[in-house]
């Protein structure tokens, strides 16, 4: 038996399940990209890590040594490594970040799949409205939940990512202040 698909419909194909595939096709793409992701993290954070390792026995190494140009120099390096490796490690929080979005997204496209799928539920506003007040439940950043509603509310895609910027910019600034003191 052949299956059905949009290229050659029979009285078995339907919309619901076309877009139920494709939502497949996408979450299977986005699990796939961040299992990739995880691992070139993995591996970096393992380097990062025995990186630190090596850079402190240096440091243990140059401080037994009797004091002269050579060793300050030494020292004044191995300071400056670590720095970029602390610098290094604090940029992976962007990933911490991507990975937490990118999970939501998975989520929310299979949600959005069980819902079309089921007819019950596909005609019923208060499941829908369910599906909308978990998805938003799920963010755990300001600027997710003002984007997530800026879209719900009919707003264009850029007039969202400009309201969730203006949110995490302001966001940051409150942060500065409060590093200040």
């Amino acid at each position: 038996m052949t299956q059905t698909n949009s290229n050659k419909p029979d009285l078995d194909w339907s919309q619901v399940k076309e877009t139920v595939k494709l939502l497949t096709a996408s979450v299977t793409q986005v699990e796939c990209c961040m299992r990739d992701g995880d691992s070139s993290v993995n591996t970096l954070t393992e380097s990062f890590t025995s990186m630190v390792s090596h850079v402190n026995a240096i440091s243990n190494v140059l401080n037994s040594m009797e004091s002269c140009e050579d060793k300050d120099e030494a020292i004044k390096h191995c300071l400056a490594t670590s720095e970029q490796i602390q610098s290094s490690i604090m940029a992976f929080q962007f990933y911490d970040r991507l990975q937490q979005s990118l999970s939501h997204v998975v989520a929310s496209l299979k949600g959005l799949s069980d819902l079309v799928e089921n007819p019950e539920r596909l005609y019923n506003p208060n499941e829908w409205q369910n599906f909308r007040d978990k998805i938003r439940s799920r963010f755990t950043m300001e600027s997710e939940k003002v984007m997530f509603d800026a879209i719900l509310q009919g707003k264009t895609i850029e007039e969202a990512i400009s309201l969730a910027n203006e949110v995490d910019q302001a966001s940051n600034d409150e942060d500065d202040e409060i590093e200040l003191f």
